[in-house]
Formats: C-alpha cells, structure tokens, sequence
C-alpha cells in the first residue's frame, strides 16, 4: 500500500491561520448583525432575548446571586430581586389575561415577597420616616402597584390592595410633614431619585385606587422646580436632607433613573427634563456608539460604585438605564442605538433557555438590561417622540471597523494566492 503522506507544520499553521480566519470573519459578522438588526420591542413589542434573560437571574438568585451582589453593591440583593419583579411585570402587561400573564404575576409576587423579608430589608433603617426609608419604601410600593396592575380590579388579592393602600398613605404622610421635597434613604442622606420613585408610586395609586394624593404630588412638583440643580436645571444627584437643597450636581446614574418615572408624574415636566439630560448627558465617544456620561459634557468627577468605571466619561450603567428612560419617552432611536450598541459590546451568551451578558458574570447587569428593554409608562399613555437627536449615521463607521476585522485576517492568504499565481504563469503569457 502506498505511504499516507505526512501533514508538515506547514500545513498545519496554513490549516490554523485558515481556522482563526473563518472565526474572526464570524465574530466580525455577527458584530455587524447584532449593530443593525432591532434589538428592542417598543413599549408594545416583545423585547427579544428577555424571557431568556429572566430565566438565567432566576437561576442565579436561586444559586444565591442576591447576597452575592449585596457585598459588591449597597443595595445589590434589593435591586437584583426588585428589577427581576419589576421586568416580569413589566412582561405580564404585554401578554393578555391567560397563562403567560399568571406566570408574570407569580414571579414578580416571588421577588416581593423577597424584598419583604429581613434580607430585604436589612439595610436600611427602621428609624426613618417613612420606615426604613424612602429607597425601601417607594421601590416596593412600585413593585406592588405593579403586581395589582396584571389582575383586572375585582381580582386582586385584598391583601395586597390593602398594604398598597397603607403604604402610599405612609409614603404620603411623610412628605406632607417633611419641609423638602426629597426625604431620607439612609439617615442624614437623601437623593432626589429615590424620592421619584415613591412619588411615582403615588400616582399609581391614584390610578388603581380611589385618588388621594393630587395635592401631594402637585406640591412635591413644585418644591421640585425650586431646587432645581442651577448647573444643569435637572434634578440634583444629591442635596440637603434638611432643606433638599443641591449639593451634588445631577448625574447620569441618578437622572437615568429619574427620567424613567417622571413621565408618570407629569409628562410635561419630564419631557423638559429629559431633553435636557439627553442634551448634557447623552454622547457619542470617539463618533461610535450612544452612551450616557456620569457627569455633565465639559465637567468631569470621580466613579464610584454606582457608577462604575468612568472611560471617557461614559458611565456603563447609566447608559443601560437610559435605554429604558429613552423607550418610555418614545425616544425609539436612542434607545434602539444603545441597546444596538450594547448587544455588541455586552457580549452576549445565548442559549435555547437563557440569555446573559458579560458572560453572566454580573447578573445585577443583566437586571438592568431586562428592565430597562421592558421598559413601558405604567400610569399616562406613551407620550410622542420627541425631536431627533441620534442620527443612525452612528453606526457607520462601527460597521466599517467591523468590515475591516472581517478582511483584514484573510490578507495574507489572498496575497500569497496571488504571488503564487504570478509565479506558475510561464514567460510570455
């Protein structure tokens, strides 16, 4: 029998290039796809990859995800748990009364039920007016409201109809007595978007419930326009827990936040609001893909925690909220941009159950990303867009760079193609 012929290690590094070629060109390609092709649903739409997302953080928080991400956040195991209840909500108001919208209801219960217990609630104080805050206390009076709103009036649980009753009237007490408009969080703390939240709250409690507190918002509105952040005209990232002074300019991960509930406190207001923050906070880097910067354009400061690291100025979580404050403000072409932009630099890992970014490393990222494409106006009807401000030219020269990734490794191969033609063709020819 005639000898195999060996491979050479020639061949074998021609067969490896060729290997690494076809999967940088891959890479390359779906770089292009998940640029362009749509990665959000609307305030209607299915927002796909979500369902596979909410599986994966179910998962993890039953593997213990929640206390987990307590020691790398100071509310790390609230925010997981409430985001998981507050995106399946936000899930359940898509699908029609039936099984799907049971499911919705009875996770977003399960995530409460989380936030209601002594884990939930440990770090924050008993003391305060309201108890244990207005962090604790607005963000688990929206999630309430939220579970109310998937069952028709006439089936939800009197229970819970009742403690959503009791907790609005203590939310409302306590800023009916404070002389600012921004109550406490942590004792002697307070920031403006906590106090959103509540706020926010008591107007989807006015829509579900007999309405009582009209007045309380309208004065909280107007102490609010008084304490204005004067560098910005936004609302402050901190101030005085006395008097709800500023003392700390607005910020991008605080007025994400704030600019995905003032539409349902006043739509009016909130458009104002926010085409200013889009104007002072919303950039380009480098001319590619949308971001939200932590600090206003032409100030910069130091990260921290909530903000995370600070390339360029861009804070990464901030820029993932703000996909949600744009969705709800019928901003489609930001928040199409960044969630573009975020299924190409997130690195997301699918599979036919789950779906996670950063290689699920970070499941509290995942959270955001998940409440943030659900996002959708819970109490006013969705408002209409506002002006342009993103041009989608953005993406071209991220889609020429990832061209250009897809070429470049299959060069040399052409190249030595080419030299090899040139070198069999016979004098003359």
């Amino acid at each position: 029998m005639p000898e195999r012929a060996s491979t050479t290690p020639r061949q074998l590094l021609r067969w490896a290039r060729r290997v690494v070629a076809v999967l940088v060109s891959g890479c390359a390609l779906l770089g292009v796809v998940r640029v362009v092709a749509p990665a959000t649903g609307g305030v209607d739409g299915e927002p796909g990859g979500v369902r596979g997302q909410l599986a994966f953080i179910r998962a993890a928080l039953d593997e213990g995800a929640g206390d987990e991400a307590q020691q790398q956040f100071p509310e790390g195991y609230f925010f997981l748990h409430a985001l998981y209840g507050l995106s399946w909500v936000e899930w359940g108001m898509r699908e029609p009364v039936g099984e799907a919208r049971d499911e919705a209801l009875r996770e977003a219960r399960w995530a409460l039920a989380r936030l209601d217990s002594a884990a939930g609630r440990a770090a924050f104080s008993p003391g305060l007016t309201p108890s244990y805050g207005v962090f604790y206390r607005g963000w688990t009076n929206w999630l309430r409201g939220g579970t109310l709103m998937l069952r028709p009036d006439g089936e939800r649980d009197p229970a819970q109809v009742r403690r959503f009753a009791a907790d609005s009237a203590a939310l409302g007490a306590a800023f009916e007595e404070s002389a600012s408009p921004y109550l406490t969080a942590y004792p002697g703390q307070a920031w403006p978007v906590d106090s959103t939240v509540a706020v926010a709250s008591l107007r989807l409690h006015d829509t579900l419930l007999p309405a009582r507190f009209g007045g309380t918002v309208d004065r909280w509105l107007d102490g609010v326009r008084q304490r204005l952040d004067p560098r910005t005209g936004l609302l402050p990232h901190r101030v005085s827990p006395d008097t709800g002074e500023p003392v700390e300019v607005a910020r991008g991960t605080s007025q994400s936040i704030i600019q995905r509930f003032l539409v349902d406190i006043d739509p009016a207001f909130a458009r104002e609001q926010y085409t200013r923050f889009r104007e002072r906070y919303v950039v380009t880097p480098l001319g590619l893909g949308p971001t939200t910067r932590e600090y206003p354009e032409g100030r910069d400061g130091p990260a921290d925690v909530d903000s995370g690291p600070l390339p360029l100025g861009v804070s990464l979580s901030a820029t993932v909220v703000t996909l949600g404050a744009a969705q709800v403000q019928g901003d489609a072409s930001l928040a199409e941009g960044i969630a573009n932009y975020g299924e190409l630099l997130g690195v997301p890992v699918s599979t036919p159950w789950t779906k996670r970014y950063a290689f699920g490393l970070v499941p509290i990222g995942d959270a955001f990303v998940a409440w943030s494409k659900t996002a959708r106006p819970w109490v006013t009807e969705p408002p209409e867009p506002p002006p342009a401000h993103l041009s989608s030219w953005w993406r071209l020269p991220l889609l020429s760079l990832l061209l250009l990734i897809g070429v470049v490794p299959w060069v040399p191969a052409l190249r030595r193609q080419r030299l090899a033609k040139i070198g069999s063709q016979r004098p003359g020819e």
